[in-house]
């Protein structure tokens, strides 16, 4: 980190009072550090953004916060923080700030502003402190940005600024079809980039867990909408947010759980496909409301919440064996985006409320039974607990709480319904010891929900989108052993699977921006080869022309047309010596990752870019990299040479269009037979040497022709075509 520190300014009051405060491991600093050197190097434009990021409530705001304190130190003189468009997540920024700037807001070194509330009357005083502006992606907070940086106080966009984007893929980047089939960008995009083209100096930094649509935008292509042209905004480069080992996430619902963690291995219980068809609407036919304490057709939200009572009320019997006070818990419903289908699930719960709380005098037994069943349930997790309430003592305090009215069940289905539900610092409120939230997805980004150990899911859409599933995961973040003790997640064997899934392909797009293989600014993301996941909505995509790399696809230019012969001769010669300087060529061999691509640049050097089909050299480098680094056996860093020589086919078919099979001849002995067996773990290089007579429209020249042939035990994977 020496030489990252250097370029940084070192009397630094924003971020050592920060660092104090927060204790910033030193990942974290150096994370921080790293991302605000390459902004003041000039990495990024309004258009080529950078990136930070996170996994879902990972601590992405505690980053970015640490990023605009130690922007302040370097000469920023102004962070804008774009959030998403409710005033629960705004709010919920604007009191972090204050908190985390508390002591020097009071010194008035620094002012943090809610842009809805911004004064029209501040003076010279004001301005020249370093400042904060938050806004909401939405058009009212959109235009007061505007207005207050260029008309009320024009000089602020002379400044130095930073553009924080959270929740970056959301509203920032997204398109639609008009009935005239004309792309058009989302109103609150067409507001960023506006913005941020019309001021002087700026720097843009985008903070997100879900990145996809990001990186599949494509880098420079502009596309006319219906006032404008729009620039894609594609990042410029990563990084990530350190994830401490306290952070629950993915890994653990879905792999440690496999793995028979002693207690991970117990939070999933299946749902039935039909139950949530009962939960979508109400229809006397399947189920009868008044049967909720007993029909089967609704055995797992019942059971769910029962295991919520039983798991929070051993929980707070817990924290008071301990001397502490007893926390408040949650639990979430989340299947349906249609508020009837909330309104339906809210009167089942209050239905189960209300019968327990009838049966404490006229059905004992079957409140015994049931809190049995959970009891028995929840106890194999709770092995390793310091303490494990006895039955009898659950029971009690269970019937106290059913008793006392000590359990909450609210429906939260609008903006409305959250602004009434939010505390002092911008997160629900949790206003009862037992607290039951059924919503959507305004339950998902940004809100914050303590103490959450349930969380029934059901959301089961014909095509997953991979960035909606994960910011519906609230069941992610810091969560205490203690806790998860008692916490179960609640879903279908189908969505299961697909999260599973999802999780395995977010990690590996993880590792591989780690591990660097995510070389010259390509993002490969894997694909889901059933297409039955997307990485995000198809709209937020539309201007990319993305492909997909499935195992043993070829990857190869064609249409392309080679230089003159003067101008390219000298590199055929280096080519020449580097390819064929084997005594036996005819035979496979291995060679270094590095090798391959200096191979391949060269080779880009030989071919006209005036005319002829443009070859995506990056591309077809990055994917031999990305699939060579990434292969798990001995041949890692890898690839397999294929090297033929004396060919002499034509650049265009009979029916005029261009040859795209140079590697195809007949017979056993095939290059392409052969290439397809040997690539199995690490991809196979075939470089082929072309005569290029002109009778066959080449420039009577050789040439070396590559073709690139995708491993067999692989993942798909797609990425943007630039």
């Amino acid at each position: 980190m020496k030489s990252l520190q250097n370029k940084l300014i070192t009397n630094r009051i924003f971020y050592d009072y920060l660092k104090k405060k927060n204790k910033y491991s030193k990942e974290a600093s150096q994370c921080i550090e790293r991302t605000v050197t390459k902004l003041l190097e000039g990495h990024t434009t309004h258009n080529r953004p950078g990136m930070l990021l996170g996994k879902i409530q990972s601590g992405k705001t505690r980053t970015f916060i640490g990023v605009s304190g130690l922007a302040f130190d370097n000469g920023y003189d102004m962070v804008i923080i774009l959030t998403k468009g409710t005033k629960a997540l705004a709010k919920q920024t604007i009191e972090r700030l204050k908190k985390e700037f508390e002591g020097l807001k009071d010194d008035d070194i620094i002012q943090i502003y809610d842009i809805m509330t911004l004064p029209d009357n501040l003076i010279a005083y004001e301005l020249s402190q370093k400042l904060f502006f938050v806004v909401k992606k939405e058009k009212n907070n959109m235009g007061r940005l505007s207005k207050a940086l260029f008309q009320t106080y024009p000089l602020l966009s002379k400044k130095k600024i930073l553009i924080i984007d959270d929740e970056a893929d959301f509203a920032s980047v997204g398109f639609s079809k008009t009935k005239q089939e004309i792309i058009e960008m989302n109103v609150i995009a067409n507001n960023i980039d506006t913005i941020r083209n019309k001021l002087d100096n700026v720097d843009f930094l985008q903070v997100t867990a879900t990145p996809y649509s990001l990186y599949l935008q494509p880098e420079d292509e502009k596309i006319n909408g219906t006032n404008k042209t729009f620039e894609p905004i594609k990042p410029a480069f990563t990084e990530l947010v350190p994830v401490p080992n306290t952070y629950i996430g993915g890994e653990y619902y879905f792999e440690e759980s496999e793995a028979k963690n002693p207690i991970a291995a117990y939070i999933y219980e299946e749902i039935q496909e039909d139950e949530l068809t009962i939960l979508k609407n109400s229809d006397r036919r399947r189920f009868k409301i008044e049967d909720a304490l007993i029909s089967d057709k609704i055995e797992m939200m019942r059971s769910s919440l029962i295991n919520f009572l039983v798991g929070g009320i051993t929980r707070r019997i817990q924290d008071e064996r301990l001397g502490k006070r007893p926390k408040k818990y949650s639990f979430i419903i989340h299947t349906e985006q249609a508020k009837q289908s909330h309104k339906w699930q809210e009167s089942i719960a209050i239905e189960i409320k209300d019968q327990l709380k009838k049966s404490l005098n006229s059905n004992q037994k079957l409140i015994n039974k049931l809190l049995n069943k959970s009891y028995d349930d929840l106890k194999r997790s709770l092995s390793l607990s310091h303490y494990i309430p006895s039955y009898d003592e659950i029971q009690r305090e269970v019937l106290v709480a059913i008793k006392q009215d000590n359990i909450m069940i609210t429906k939260v289905n609008s903006e409305k319904d959250v602004d009434q539900l939010l505390d002092e610092t911008g997160q629900l409120k949790l206003r009862a010891p037992l607290n039951i939230f059924i919503g959507g997805q305004i339950l998902d980004r940004g809100i914050t929900i303590g103490n959450l150990i349930g969380f029934y899911y059901g959301r089961n859409p014909q095509k997953f989108q991979q960035d909606t599933v994960l910011q519906h995961s609230r069941m992610f973040g810091y969560r205490p052993m203690e806790d998860l003790m008692v916490t179960r997640f609640y879903t279908t064997k189908k969505i299961h699977d697909v999260m599973k899934k999802i999780q395995e392909f977010d990690e590996g797009l993880r590792q591989a921006l780690d591990k660097g293989v995510q070389d010259q600014g390509v993002v490969f993301i894997q694909k889901d080869e059933k297409n039955q996941i997307v990485p995000c909505s198809p709209n937020k995509i539309l201007l990319s022309n993305t492909t997909t790399l499935k195992p043993l696809k070829r990857l190869l230019p064609i249409g392309f047309q080679t230089g003159y012969k003067s101008n390219i001769s000298s590199i055929i010669k280096e080519l020449d010596q580097l390819i064929l300087n084997r005594e036996d060529t005819s035979t496979p061999f291995l060679m270094n990752i590095n090798d391959a691509v200096k191979i391949i640049n060269k080779i880009s050097l030989t071919f006209d870019t005036k005319e002829g089909l443009p070859w995506d050299v990056k591309a077809f480098s990055s994917s031999m990299e990305y699939f060579s680094n990434n292969a798990k056996t001995e041949y890692q860093n890898n690839v397999w040479g294929l090297v033929r020589t004396n060919r002499n086919i034509s650049r265009k078919r009979s029916n005029n269009g261009y040859t795209d099979a140079p590697d195809t001849p007949k017979g056993e002995l095939g290059e392409l037979r052969l290439a397809r067996k040997l690539a199995t773990d690490v991809p196979v290089l075939m470089l082929l040497r072309e005569q290029g007579d002109e009778k066959n429209g080449w420039r009577n020249c050789p040439f070396w022709w590559p073709v690139l042939v995708i491993p067999k035990n692989t993942r798909t994977v797609i990425f943007t075509s630039l």
